[in-house]
């Protein structure tokens, strides 16, 4: 059994990694994500980065990406097989491309418009 296998063996580090993964890609980077969707004004009319349907790309390719990565981490912590490796690797990079995407569809979304209202007015900082 299962049981068995951690206590003669302890967590492997590719068990460890995956329940880091799991939790805090998993879990607080879409947490991070979806309160940024909430959190930040709507967006201009006139911003053409701003796209909803790349968000529902991001979401979705994050939340993929996150899943197979822990599966194959898993699996990885049982057998040495080379493409499980590699697979590691591009899911990660899914991953990175996910937030990166996330940022940049959500960057005209951050406006400093406290600051600039104080700029207006003639403050500095």
């Amino acid at each position: 059994s299962y049981a068995k296998y951690i206590s003669k063996a302890g967590y492997t580090q590719e068990l460890i990694s995956a329940h880091t993964h799991i939790i805090l890609v998993g879990s607080v980077m879409m947490m991070i994500m979806g309160v940024a969707l909430w959190f930040f004004p709507r967006p201009e009319k006139t911003d053409k980065k701003y796209n909803p349907s790349l968000i529902w790309v991001t979401y979705w390719l994050m939340t993929i990406a996150t899943a197979l990565r822990f599966v194959t981490q898993l699996i990885a912590s049982y057998y040495y097989i080379q493409w499980i490796n590699i697979s590691i690797v591009i899911l990660s990079s899914l991953q990175v491309l996910a937030m990166i995407l996330f940022f940049y569809s959500m960057w005209g979304r951050i406006r400093a418009v406290g600051s600039k209202v104080r700029e207006e007015r003639g403050e500095k900082f």
